[in-house]
């Protein structure tokens, strides 16, 4: 039996969640805060608007964020649609132009006659009515407090960052060129431009971030000691060590510059962001440096000396629950039978993780009020170690994850080649994901979502 059901955030999961359980026939009243209150972060009103990166993650398919594309993809996403319908240039990654990303999304939801999108905000979680709570890491002060209460547990913060973007005309090509590390992608023009650095230019660039004025953190974040690890500031990264940028987001591996002929001592890279290639944003360079001297800084760069940004970088604070002490994996709330969680506040990272858990919510969610038992991703598929991850580990160490081979389980025969060893955990993700959907049909899991042969590598 179908029944009205409330979703509360219009960012990934919460998108994705209005449209799976709208496409299974229930009424669903999506709420979404903006315009009406911002969030310090988004810039628009669109749904699903993506406001760090562009980029969905690797889209190999022995990858694990190609693992849980191609998972979500099988599961019927809507959102994974948009975004192949939307991507750039980007070599081996799933790169979109962020506005018609979330244009098409917006479309989308907005549009279903079973959708029913609200801009106000939630104060209260409701607790008498099936819901889906993603409101994401930028959950409002009195929507975070009411959660607190009815958690029991203190909530836990870390700190994201966003990165700069630059208008590709005001690059100098003569100091950068195009390329794709290892040739992968477009092997003629290159997905990606790139910025090499000398010893003494990345030196340079380095002692200038490590003596840079950052933005005072506000009083409730300065409280907070804990930075994300998978978003970690550059400026935060050039304390740890004066060659830990040449390791992390500036290393050059599989990069050749054709000025010199040889392999740079650090490199810069810059992504597309919209599809007609105007804009660039600079791969992994989150950062809190105050604006001005974020100017400078970026400039000491070769390439971008006389660089246009449309967007400097911030951070801000962001928050999730304390998962494993609190939801199972199916992101059901285990204190409310039909309250459940999914997106960012969950502890699950990057953008295809909240697409996915979303996704998963809001089938579980349907099966529920359908009378239906549960669906538990299998735990060596990407999204099934996701979920256990986030729902089982230690509550006392928590901390977000997303998706990685080192939270699958072990492959039953070891393999010591790499290459080898990520395409048997791929295949076998496949193969789990094909058959715990086969098992499931009877009970109409994926609603006009035609299981076909697996294609993969």
């Amino acid at each position: 039996m179908t029944q009205k059901v409330i979703v509360i955030g219009g960012g990934l999961a919460g998108s994705e969640a209005a449209w799976q359980l709208a496409e299974r026939g229930h009424h669903v009243r999506l709420f979404e805060m903006r315009p009406v209150k911002t969030t310090g972060a988004h810039v628009s009103h669109r749904l699903a608007e993506l406001v760090c990166s562009n980029s969905l993650g690797s889209k190999l398919p022995d990858r694990a964020t190609g693992i849980l594309q191609n998972e979500v993809k099988l599961l019927g996403s809507l959102l994974m649609r948009c975004a192949e319908n939307a991507a750039v240039p980007a070599g081996g990654a799933l790169a979109v132009d962020r506005a018609r990303f979330a244009d098409q999304v917006t479309r989308h939801v907005d549009g279903h006659p079973k959708i029913e999108v609200l801009r106000e905000e939630v104060r209260e979680v409701p607790l008498t009515k099936p819901a889906i709570v993603a409101s994401g890491p930028l959950t409002s002060p009195a929507l975070a407090e009411d959660i607190g209460r009815l958690t029991g547990e203190n909530y836990l913060y870390f700190y994201d960052a966003i990165s700069p973007i630059v208008r590709a005309s005001s690059i100098d090509m003569k100091r950068a060129f195009r390329a794709n590390r290892y040739g992968r992608g477009q092997e003629e023009t290159g997905d990606y431009i790139n910025c090499p650095l000398e010893p003494d230019e990345y030196y340079q660039f380095v002692r200038a971030l490590q003596a840079a004025e950052t933005i005072e953190l506000r009083d409730f974040e300065r409280e907070d000691p804990n930075f994300f690890e998978g978003c970690v500031p550059i400026e935060q990264l050039a304390k740890r060590g004066d060659d830990t940028l040449a390791f992390g987001p500036m290393r050059p591996v599989g990069l050749t510059n054709p000025h010199t002929g040889r392999r740079p001592y650090a490199v810069v890279q810059l992504r597309q962001d919209d599809l007609a290639g105007d804009l660039y944003n600079v791969v992994g360079f989150q950062t809190n440096i105050r604006w001005q001297a974020q100017k400078e800084i970026l400039r000491l760069i070769p390439g971008l000396g006389s660089a246009e940004f449309i967007r400097l970088g911030q951070m801000h604070r962001n928050t999730f629950l304390n998962a494993p002490a609190l939801l199972d994996s199916t992101m059901r709330f285990r204190n409310r039978g039909q309250l459940y969680f999914a997106g960012q506040i969950t502890g699950v990272e990057g953008y295809v993780g909240n697409i996915a858990t979303g996704l998963l919510a809001a089938l579980n969610l349907s099966r529920q009020l359908e009378g239906l038992r549960s669906w538990v991703p299998p735990p060596d598929t990407m999204l099934g170690a996701l979920c256990y991850y986030v729902t089982h580990t230690d509550p006392k160490r928590f901390q977000p994850m997303k998706a990685n081979l080192g939270i699958l389980p072990p492959l039953e025969t070891r393999i010591k080649d790499k290459a080898a060893r990520k395409k048997a955990y791929a295949v076998r993700a496949a193969d789990s994901m094909m058959a715990s959907l086969s098992e499931m049909q009877d009970d109409v899991i994926m609603p006009r979502v035609k299981i076909h042969e697996r294609e993969i590598l």
